[in-house]
């Protein structure tokens, strides 16, 4: 009888802390709604329809309180920002106590983890994940983020056992089971250039050193693997883009009604490359039919959330910031089969990266336009570039406006054209 006694016991304390596990989880959703400031975004909107459904399934017999727990934390998720993750993983904390074998609560555990750059903690999580699928195949997102957080400790290590005695300190960091990667990315850096003042760049062992850093970097900046399909496109870098426009001659199209109204349209088409921006619309003899490169900038507080790049485009851009932002939208705003070329991690902020242009002082609300038209001029491989329908005042910012005019080598008011080249 012992141990069937023993196993109703178990029963009974696990059943008596689901309610306070709950009640916690409540807690922690009002805390957050009561932190909460006016003007909340979409996800945040979310967010508080989800908390609504968790909280009134609590007193709904016909209801699942589970699975809108684990809503909760998803849409914390996507909320973001240090509040929206730490409720995340309180969330997920809560889920994994009620049910220890929910796949669920410990991937969004993990998910929290990482985005709080708790990766050791996050990666362990992601395995126990893993572990409960029971030979079945991870969702695509822990898989990338399991490659790149073993990948991102591969390098520190392989950085430590080149300079063994050096790098005792960053070992250490490294087997502290909360560093986050705010605090190992200094320390590595600072690793890194006191070894290259301390021996110079000759150094085999430098050489290697800089190597597994700037690896390490990309990591942390672009994730382990290349973005999933890209709608069935081919990703290009800054090398890959020059080599598809260079000898084209490039003209960029303004969004404007008075191009749209005009007779330019076969002229327009006649370019090797004709450029158009954000939400355009195409008007056959005004602005020309075809579109051989689509740039978009991503502006509002969920761009992930709007609607998908459907129109063909040879080539498509897409400029934004964070990271975060800028992989999530891609991922579900590009359409298979609507462009043959995406431009990859590097240029989606060309005006801002120090690997490319690194220029300062231009705003954060910077014209798609002239983001574009900065980068293509930049590249420096076109024999001609032209802008069209830009010569009105108030199509481009006052500085942008200014750059153009110094560069330009022929205006055309007759035809709405710009020339710098």
């Amino acid at each position: 009888m012992t141990k069937p006694l023993a196993g109703l016991f178990k029963a009974r304390h696990k059943d008596a802390a689901r309610p306070v596990l709950y009640a916690r989880s409540m807690r922690l959703c009002g805390e957050h709604l009561a932190g909460e400031g006016d003007g909340a975004g979409v996800p945040q909107v979310r967010l508080s329809r989800a908390i609504g459904v968790f909280a009134a399934s609590l007193d709904s017999p016909s209801a699942d309180p589970f699975d809108a727990l684990l809503q909760v934390g998803e849409r914390a998720l996507e909320a973001g920002g240090e509040r929206g993750l730490g409720l995340a993983l309180g969330l997920a904390e809560s889920s994994a106590g009620i049910r220890q074998r929910s796949k669920g609560a410990w991937r969004l555990r993990g998910l929290a983890l990482d985005g709080l750059g708790r990766g050791d903690e996050a990666l362990q999580c992601y395995e126990r994940y893993v572990t409960l699928l029971g030979g079945g195949t991870p969702a695509p997102e822990v898989a990338r983020r399991m490659d790149t957080l073993r990948r991102r400790r591969a390098c520190v290590e392989a950085a430590v056992a080149l300079f063994p005695e050096a790098g005792a300190g960053l070992a250490d960091l490294l087997r502290e089971p909360t560093t986050t990667t705010a605090v190992v990315e200094p320390r590595f850096a600072s690793f890194v250039r006191e070894r290259l003042a301390e021996h110079g760049p000759g150094d085999p062992a430098v050489r290697r050193l800089l190597e597994l850093h700037g690896r390490h970097r990309r990591l942390v900046e672009q994730g382990a693997v290349p973005e999933p399909l890209l709608g069935g496109a081919t990703p290009v870098g800054v090398t890959g883009l020059r080599a598809l426009i260079a000898g084209r001659t490039v003209c960029l199209v303004a969004n404007a009604g008075d191009v749209a109204a005009s007779t330019l349209g076969a002229e327009i088409d006649r370019y090797d490359l004709v450029v158009r921006c954000d939400g355009y619309r195409v008007r056959a003899g005004g602005t020309g039919e075809r579109t051989g490169l689509h740039a978009v900038t991503l502006r509002g507080g969920a761009p992930w959330e709007e609607p998908g790049w459907t129109r063909p485009a040879g080539i498509r851009l897409v400029f934004g910031d964070p990271a975060a932002d800028w992989r999530r939208a891609v991922r579900t705003r590009l359409a298979p089969g609507a462009q043959e070329h995406v431009g990859d991690a590097s240029l989606r902020r060309p005006l801002a990266d120090p690997a490319l242009l690194g220029e300062g002082g231009w705003e954060p609300a910077t014209t798609t336009a002239f983001t574009v038209l900065r980068l293509l001029d930049f590249l420096d491989a076109s024999p001609r570039l032209d802008l069209i329908g830009f010569t009105p005042p108030g199509r481009l910012r006052p500085r942008e406006a200014e750059w153009v005019m110094d560069r330009a080598t022929h205006v055309d008011d007759s035809k709405m054209r710009i020339a710098l080249r």
